[in-house]
């Protein structure tokens, strides 16, 4: 006959193997080459670029006139986030990318939000309402939105530390998952410059 503190602790042992598994399946692939990244894309719900395909450089300021370039964050892995204030799965998944760049923001996860056709005033109020500390940046013509293919809110690109396109989400995602944060530890492991072929 099992205990009922013996059913605690195999609850808590199960409730503890996800997590685990998707630490150890972040380690092997950086260990043999990132088998795992595809996997944690994959369940994150993310898509791939082709190879061929460069991220769009960008030049903006924030809400306060702090300029912020993609090539200035070169070396960094990148996020980088479009959204609307109006957005309601923008607004729901915020708290979620603010806990992974106060989480890996030291690590080199540089996490940018660029704002579409939205005034500056609007924008400033919104993160400090939520409390964010990464750069909110501004679209006011929906140019850089278009240069990256933005078709829905809230989309979301990785850059890695190479300046490789990564990956994309359209749509709200759990960023602060056990997935998540595997998948951003995956990205910081790498190599900042590209690997040679041979």
């Amino acid at each position: 006959m099992i205990s009922g503190m013996n059913i605690s602790m195999v609850r808590r042992r199960l409730l503890i193997l996800p997590g685990l598994l998707i630490a150890l399946l972040a380690i092997a692939g950086v260990a043999f080459g990132n088998p795992s990244l595809t996997r944690l894309q994959e369940m994150l719900e993310l898509t791939s670029y082709p190879p061929e395909w460069k991220p769009p450089d960008f030049r903006t300021v924030t809400p306060d006139g702090q300029i912020v370039s993609l090539t200035g964050l070169r070396g960094k892995v990148v996020l980088v986030n479009f959204w609307a204030s109006w957005c309601a799965p923008c607004r729901e998944e915020m708290p979620a990318i603010e806990r992974l760049h106060r989480a890996y923001g030291r690590q080199g996860l540089a996490v940018v939000a660029i704002n579409i056709q939205e005034l500056p005033g609007r924008i400033k109020r919104f993160g400090e309402r939520l409390g964010l500390t990464f750069p909110l940046l501004l679209d006011l013509d929906g140019s850089i939105a278009k240069q990256y293919g933005v078709i829905g809110l809230p989309a979301t690109f990785f850059i890695g530390r190479d300046g490789r396109p990564v990956a994309l989400a359209i749509g709200e995602r759990a960023w602060d998952s056990e997935a998540g944060h595997a998948y951003i530890r995956t990205l910081l492991a790498e190599p900042a410059e590209a690997r040679s072929a041979g």
